[in-house]
């Protein structure tokens, strides 16, 4: 099975600060799993580094206030399609993120805040019936 991975959780250094941070637990995935690493930031056309960003209902903002929204939705529609193309069923992505997050997100107010929601890449994938997990609850995909 193909599954599409957040590439800075294979230690690519595509992360807003431009450091990545490679996960032991989904780089074991490779064994089991071909992995088809993602980054949907770059994907949108956003720098690497780049000024950080979260959430803010549907907009998503840089700590500036600049509104980023449209390269964020660029970046999802550009994950969804090669996770089409290589017909995935799953994926693991960051957790936390505006763009991967699942089930929690940074809150918008950038103090390190938590709120319920996804990111925009990890809503639309799961709106088109792909599995989203996070790095936190990998062993649930291992186990399907």
């Amino acid at each position: 099975m193909n599954i599409l991975v957040s590439a800075c959780l294979l230690g690519v250094c595509c992360r807003y600060d431009g450091t990545g941070e490679e996960n032991e637990s989904v780089g074991r995935l490779k064994e089991k799993y071909h992995l088809i690493p993602v980054c949907p930031e770059i994907y949108g056309g956003l720098p690497t580094p780049r000024p950080p960003a979260e959430r803010v209902g549907e907009r998503v903002v840089t700590k500036e206030g600049t509104d980023v929204t449209g390269q964020y939705q660029k970046g999802a529609g550009e994950a969804l399609r090669l996770a089409e193309y290589f017909h995935c069923k799953a994926a693991v992505l960051k957790a936390k993120s505006p763009s991967c997050g699942k089930g929690r997100i940074h809150d918008g107010t950038f103090s390190g805040g938590m709120t319920d929601g996804d990111g925009v890449t990890a809503q639309l994938l799961a709106a088109n019936g792909i599995l989203v997990y996070n790095e936190t609850d990998v062993e649930e995909l291992d186990r399907r």
